[in-house]
């Protein structure tokens, strides 16, 4: 296979499909939406046997289990698949939406509208649930998309594509506007991030290492999914057993994700208190601790903390715990060890919290919340294309709104420039 000729005539077939698609009245679309569900739950047993094929081979490339988990399907998890489409359909539509309007003096009016991007590029790992995260937002937006998942999970989507596509053109949606490359080369990757001509946009989800290289070497726009080395600071006044609660969801909830806790942060004053209560539900959780010097004088069974595990996102059953002197010091840590995705402190001083979410520099910052919230559906944006941590076009989040652009709409009665 031409690799390059191949992804080529995806990417146009989907920039032809992504002017049909940008005209697509709100209704055509929460039909095509709601076909998507559809067929997803009628075609359950197929994706699943596709998602077994995935699953063997990843066990016999000896995957690791935090990555089986991001890989596994399940009907509860396609179930959720369904559903967060049909969240999606219910969201306002948000293409042709006049976010600002004025008139000057000379008479003309002017609008600024909100359109779609075009065609984007997802290239993402693992997860094959994703898929159709990002299908469906990219439907609402009025978008093409182009999907390039992991090659662990090339028969999951494809399985999945393949329903999605037949559902979004029973709806009377061009089908060329769903699209996975289908192929395990990653030459494909690398043909995707030039094709400035087909494609408007490349979202990067996965490593660290990953999302770099995608933006080293694309002609295209980036909007980064980064690493998310999250963390949680415990404050001199937070309340203990809400700190503890939300600590150990932050890391334990679901260890595999981005917006997990990797960092635990608590003040020296409460310590000596917080410490041992939070370790007991951290080992009932099954999570290894690696500390500092005070973390381990009064959790003695972790690990000692090595430099490197204040910048390692570990998406696994470990967290890393410092014990800082006071706020100054936790956001002194943050800046210096965070990637930007989310950080939450956990108080009941006004003051200190209010400080924190204006002096902490992140897509999301949170009080008295575990990180895990910091997500699409959990921020009723039905369902997320990742959380981006770039600063420019959108951050945090990537909903439907995320997926547009404006353009201005001038409206005149003859009006020339003097």
């Amino acid at each position: 296979m031409d690799v390059m000729a191949h992804v080529t005539a995806k990417a146009r077939a989907a920039k032809e499909a992504a002017r049909a698609r940008a005209l697509a009245s709100t209704r055509a679309k929460n039909e095509a939406l709601l076909q998507m569900a559809r067929g997803l739950e009628e075609k359950t047993a197929p994706v699943l046997e596709a998602n077994r094929a995935d699953l063997e081979r990843g066990r016999a490339a000896r995957l690791t289990s935090a990555f089986i988990d991001r890989l596994t399907l399940s009907e509860a998890r396609i179930e959720e698949m369904a559903a967060g489409l049909r969240q999606v359909a219910a969201l306002p539509d948000p293409v042709g939406e006049t976010v600002e309007a004025w008139r000057r003096p000379n008479g003309i009016e002017i609008s600024r509208v909100r359109v779609p991007l075009g065609v984007i590029g997802f290239i993402y790992e693992s997860r094959p649930n994703v898929t159709a995260d990002a299908a469906g937002l990219c439907l609402k937006s009025g978008n093409a998309v182009l999907l390039r998942g992991g090659s662990e999970a090339l028969a999951s989507n494809a399985a999945i594509v393949n329903v999605l596509g037949k559902a979004v053109e029973k709806a009377g949606l061009p089908a060329d506007s769903v699209q996975v490359v289908d192929t395990a080369d990653r030459a494909a990757v690398m043909a995707m991030l030039t094709l400035d001509r087909f494609i408007d946009l490349i979202i990067p989800r996965g490593g660290e290492e990953f999302v770099r290289l995608v933006a080293e070497r694309a002609t295209v726009p980036v909007l980064k999914h980064d690493k998310g080395v999250c963390h949680v600071y415990v404050d001199a006044g937070a309340d203990l057993d809400m700190a503890a609660a939300i600590a150990v969801n932050s890391k334990a909830q679901r260890v595999s994700v981005c917006n997990a806790m990797e960092t635990l942060l608590v003040d020296a004053a409460v310590a000596a208190t917080f410490l041992p209560r939070v370790a007991a539900r951290m080992r009932e959780a099954g999570v290894e601790m690696r500390g500092d010097d005070r973390t381990r004088a009064v959790v003695p069974g972790a690990r000692p903390a090595t430099d490197a595990d204040w910048d390692t996102e570990y998406l696994d059953y470990i967290v890393a715990i410092r014990v800082v002197d006071g706020l100054d010091a936790a956001i002194q840590h943050i800046r210096r060890h965070g990637s930007g995705l989310a950080e939450a402190i956990v108080t009941s001083d006004l003051r200190n919290s209010r400080r924190f979410t204006r002096e902490v520099d992140a897509a999301a910052v949170l009080v008295n919340a575990s990180t895990r919230l910091v997500d699409g559906s959990q921020f009723g944006m039905g369902a997320e294309m990742g959380i981006s941590t770039s600063r420019l076009h959108a951050r945090g989040p990537v909903g439907v709104r995320e997926l547009t652009t404006t353009k201005f709409v001038v409206m005149g009665d003859g009006q020339v420039r003097e």
